[in-house]
C-alpha cells in the first residue's frame, strides 16, 4: 500500500550559486559522507558535472521528505537520508541514524527516479508499506 508520494524540480542554477557563495559548507550540509566523497571526485573532474550531482541528490532527499510527510522535520535531515546508485544502476537511498529506525519501524519501503536536463533536476518518489507474510 503507498504511503506516500513526492516529487521535486530543483533548479540547477540556484544549486550552483550556493555552492559558489558558501563553497563546501552547502554540499557538507546537503550530502552524506558517502556522497561528499563522489561530489569530491566528480567535481574534481567535470566542475560542472559536481554540481549536478549536489542537484539531484537535494531534489531526491526533498521528494523522499515529501513522500513521508515530514520535510526536513527530524528524524528527518539532509545527512541521514543517502542516495545510491544499485547494483541495478537505479537510484535507491539508504537511510542512517534515527530515520533508518523510523522508517523500519513502520515496514516501508522506497522507489526513486531522478533525472536532470540542463538547468534542472528532478525527482519521484514513492514509499510504501511492506507486504507483511504470514506464512
Amino acid at each position: 500500500m503507498i504511503y506516500g508520494i513526492g516529487t521535486d524540480i530543483c533548479d540547477v542554477r540556484r544549486i550552483r550559486a550556493s555552492l559558489e557563495r558558501h563553497g563546501d559548507r552547502f554540499a557538507e550540509k546537503v550530502l552524506a559522507d558517502g556522497e561528499l566523497a563522489t561530489w569530491r571526485a566528480r567535481r574534481a573532474r567535470w566542475p560542472e558535472r559536481g554540481i549536478r550531482f549536489v542537484a539531484t541528490r537535494f531534489s531526491a532527499k526533498e521528494a523522499f521528505s515529501k513522500a513521508i510527510g515530514m520535510g526536513m522535520i527530524m528524524p528527518m535531515t539532509w545527512r541521514s537520508c543517502e542516495v545510491v546508485n544499485l547494483p541495478s544502476g537505479q537510484p535507491g537511498i539508504v537511510l542512517h541514524d534515527a530515520l533508518k529506525e523510523w522508517f523500519e519501524q513502520r515496514n516501508l519501503q522506497v522507489h526513486l527516479s531522478v533525472t536532470d536536463e540542463s538547468d534542472y533536476a528532478a525527482s519521484f518518489c514513492v514509499v510504501e508499506t511492506r507486504e507483511v507474510s504470514h506464512g
